[in-house]
Formats: C-alpha cells, sequence, structure tokens
C-alpha cells in the first residue's frame, strides 16, 4: 500500500526533466497521474514505464483552450483532483535585454508563468469542493534570488511563481488546500541545453538529479493534511556560484 494510493496527480511538464521524476515517483508511492506536455511521445515512454495508472493529455499549456481541456478529461474520467505539479517551464538562448524580442518575452512569460495560472484555474474548482487539495509549483533560485544567468524575464517570471504560490495559502487554506513552491537550484534537465553558454557533462553530474527532485516532491506530497510547506530551496552541494565567489578571492 503506497500512501497515495487512490489520488489523482496532474504533472506539468511531465515528458522529462523534474516533472518525469516527480510523476514517477508519485505513481511508486501509489497516485494515479495525469501526465501533461506539448509532446505525445515522451509522455507515451513516461506512461509505459508506469503502467496502468498513467493517462497521457497532451496540451501547450500557453493556451487556456488546452489546459481547460485537460481540465475537462480529469473531470470526465475522474471527478476529481488531488495533486497538481505546477512544474512546465522553459527559457530560450536569445534571454538578457541586449537580445530580447517581444516574442521572446511572450514565450518566457506565458512559458513560466500563464501556463502556471491557467492550471490553477483548473485544479481549484476539484480542491474546493474536496476541501483538501496540494499544489506544488516548481520555480527556482532565480524566483527567490535575482541573478544574471537566467535572464530578467526568466527571473521576473519565476518571482511572480513564488508570490501566486504563497498568495494562494493566504486565501485558500480556509478549503484544506495546501501550496507549495519549490526552489531548486542547478538541476541536470534538459533545459540546460537551452544555456548560451555549454554546461559539461561533468558540471552536470555535481548538479541536482531529477530523481532528487522527485524524492523531494513525493515527501511533500505524503505531508498530513493539516501541515504546508510553503517554500523549499533544493541545491547542490557543489554549487557554482559558491565556488566561483571562493575561487576570485584568491
Amino acid at each position: 500500500m503506497g500512501k497515495l494510493d487512490g489520488k489523482i496527480a496532474w504533472v506539468t511538464g511531465a515528458g522529462s526533466g523534474i516533472g518525469e521524476a516527480a510523476a514517477l515517483a508519485l505513481a511508486e508511492e501509489g497516485a494515479t497521474v495525469i501526465l501533461t506536455g506539448r509532446r505525445r511521445e515522451p509522455l507515451e515512454d513516461v506512461a509505459r514505464r508506469i503502467g496502468d495508472r498513467a493517462h497521457v493529455q497532451p496540451a501547450d499549456l500557453t493556451v487556456s483552450a488546452q489546459v481547460q481541456k485537460v481540465g475537462d478529461y480529469i473531470r470526465k474520467t475522474f471527478n476529481r483532483l488531488d495533486i497538481l505539479i505546477n512544474n512546465a517551464g522553459v527559457n530560450i538562448l536569445e534571454r538578457h535585454w541586449a537580445n530580447l524580442t517581444p516574442e521572446g518575452i511572450d514565450t518566457l512569460v506565458h512559458g513560466n508563468l500563464s501556463s502556471a495560472l491557467y492550471c490553477i484555474t483548473v485544479a481549484l474548482p476539484f480542491m474546493r469542493a474536496q476541501q483538501d487539495g496540494l499544489i506544488i509549483h516548481t520555480a527556482s533560485m532565480a524566483g527567490r534570488f535575482i541573478g544574471g544567468l537566467s535572464g530578467p524575464i526568466y527571473v521576473a517570471a519565476k518571482h511572480g511563481i513564488v508570490a501566486m504560490s504563497h498568495g494562494l495559502n493566504m486565501e485558500e487554506c480556509v478549503n484544506g488546500i495546501r501550496s507549495t513552491v519549490f526552489l531548486p537550484g542547478e538541476v541536470a534537465t534538459p533545459i540546460l541545453d537551452k544555456r548560451p553558454n555549454p554546461v559539461s557533462a561533468e558540471e552536470r553530474a555535481r548538479m541536482v538529479q531529477p530523481a532528487d527532485c522527485g524524492d523531494l516532491i513525493r515527501y511533500i506530497a505524503t505531508m498530513p493534511k493539516h501541515v504546508v510547506i510553503n517554500e523549499v530551496h533544493l541545491s547542490p552541494t557543489w554549487n557554482r556560484s559558491y565556488v566561483a565567489a571562493l575561487r576570485s578571492k584568491l
């Protein structure tokens, strides 16, 4: 018996990285998982590894109508939603002010903030009716600390995710709904391929791994209803920003 037996979890960005690891961890704990991302093939691969308790629902989460369509599927198929892993996100190569375009700004804002908000509008009616529910948002250390690496619009969007999560707890605590914002440091996921400067395999091996994030998300999801982990950071021990600062003093 798993601690999440009978629970319905919707995982966005589930085809790779943190979303994939979260889906696998929640399923191992007994949850039924709805897997959403833009591309069907990676979702199908994750679903095959999970088995019968995985349901693939591809969608472009920057399009509100497609998000609502997934919500309609969840209502028709399960008529409940216990956990939302609000994980989908994106970055681009042309991320700094010197080469940002309006199209790039739209990609970053809609891919990291609007999409998360759309998913919340689907989840809240289920959770309010149940008087119970958990939402875990993947933000980033960039959502709490301002730095130059991720680019200013990504940083702004992730700060918005942090504010959004705390605002949910302020308003929805009376409905038994808990919101956790997860702020990982560098994680060895495919988003690193969008860095202007390549990241070596050796550097990736020292970073937080997706499975580490999946284990943490599973732990949060199995906490009792009367408590909420409002915000949690997870960083690599070999923190490259710390190491760079130490070396600059030599």
